[in-house]
């Protein structure tokens, strides 16, 4: 059988079944996408991976009304789910969709599943609008989240959840950040005027743009005039706000942008840590594009004994790993891969962070805890706590940013030491 074209819709389609099938078997999208895609082929299957991925439940909701019995083979029924997202949003391109599922079905199992792809996928045109009603009112279908993550919602956030929920279905913004070292924000955003690129200014360094666009069509990207980060995550460095020379400690660093932002913003002996090497590389690649200089170190920021020198910090950032649940709609494979047992997982983590790393903030110096959750246990629940535990600690500012328009969810608790 001839290999696909790299440039059909059929191969766009094969590759994001895997994708998406790699994910049910527990495989993160941080992993990347599977081996075999070229450059040029990434957008669109990074496209239809991402979107199939964003509807959890909905596109399974109907392979259970359209086949007899459930497929044995993962790839074969993440190709389904793939073609039926199409389907559903773009039905003016049915019959090509049809068409090229059923050509990227005749590469996997030996071809012999072509006929099924062929069958489902025109059952579900001739019963689309229906399909679509009952999924409408399905609870896990019509919210496109697992039934334990909506309950969790509603219950923290019962006048919010149904906006948070949509937010989270949606795709993202893209907004940028620009790297005050090398221009300033107006006269970067007349750069990207000039390039008929429209924008608006966000926060103290950001820009959003009006839509999405691939970074090598940013003037200057290569060049390290800018970043791309959420409003929301660069909020960190400005709340963090250390003072010129001051010894900083970023404690889960990868991939860099706060890191970056921090240098951005003043001259620090900054530390950047992340557990993988891998990871680590990242975070060197994007300072060495924007011009900026830490010390790197792959070390678990939980164990100091480890890797701290023993000279205090002035300053820490603590964006501890957690649910993700703030920024599900960038990371759709946090709906696939979280339980609900995982968030007390997560906030046992994140307090031995907290803990492990208040130690080494000197007197007088200050921590900024960081998650990309909605989830209070993982949020003010972990900071009560936490204050409970050190009862001289003081709670300088707070906030939690549910997802909009604009950015994604964000919380952010900023402690001081006392002298």
């Amino acid at each position: 059988m001839s290999r696909l074209p790299t440039d059909s819709l059929a191969f766009a389609l094969l590759h994001a079944a895997q994708a998406v099938a790699a994910v049910g078997a527990g495989r993160s999208l941080a992993d990347g996408l599977p081996a075999g895609v070229p450059a040029s082929a990434r957008p669109a299957v990074q496209d239809l991976t991402y979107s199939t991925l964003r509807r959890f439940g909905r596109d399974d909701f109907f392979l259970d009304r359209l086949l007899a019995q459930p497929l044995s083979e993962p790839v074969v029924h993440a190709l389904l789910l793939v073609a039926l997202q199409r389907l559903e949003t773009r039905p003016q391109a049915a019959h090509v969709t049809v068409d090229q599922a059923v050509e990227a079905a005749g590469h996997l199992s030996g071809g012999r599943l072509r006929g099924l792809v062929n069958g489902v996928l025109r059952n579900y045109l001739r019963q689309a609008a229906g399909l679509a009603l009952a999924a409408d009112a399905d609870p896990v279908a019509g919210t496109r989240h697992p039934a334990w993550w909506t309950a969790a919602l509603q219950s923290a956030w019962p006048g919010d959840w149904q906006a948070i929920v949509d937010a989270g279905n949606a795709a993202p913004p893209m907004a940028l950040r620009v790297n005050r070292r090398r221009t300033t924000r107006d006269a970067y955003r007349s750069v990207l005027a000039a390039a008929d690129i429209a924008t608006r200014p966000v926060g103290e360094a950001g820009l959003a743009l009006a839509r999405p666009l691939p970074v090598d069509r940013l003037p200057g990207f290569v060049d390290g005039l800018l970043s791309v980060q959420d409003p929301g995550a660069q909020r960190a460095a400005e709340l963090l706000a250390p003072a010129p020379g001051s010894r900083v400690l970023d404690a889960c660093a990868a991939p860099g942008g706060k890191t970056a932002h921090l240098l951005e913003m003043a001259d620090l002996d900054l530390l950047a840590l992340d557990l993988k090497p891998s990871r680590c590389r990242r975070i060197e690649e994007n300072l060495a594009r924007l011009g900026l200089t830490a010390t790197v170190r792959a070390a678990d920021c939980a164990r100091p004994d480890t890797w701290w020198d023993g000279r205090p910090f002035d300053a820490v950032l603590a964006d501890v790993p957690c649910s993700a649940s703030g920024v599900v709609r960038r990371h759709p494979d946090a709906k696939w891969l979280r339980r609900a047992e995982d968030i007390a997982g997560f906030a046992a983590s994140q307090a031995r962070i907290l803990d492990a790393l208040w130690q080494l903030v000197r007197p007088g110096g200050k921590l900024l805890y960081a998650t990309c959750s909605l989830f209070p246990e993982e949020n003010a629940g972990q900071i009560a706590r936490f204050l409970a535990r050190h009862p001289t600690a003081r709670r300088c500012h707070e906030e939690q940013l549910l997802p909009d328009a604009d950015h994604d969810g964000f919380y952010y608790c900023l402690l001081a030491k006392p002298d």
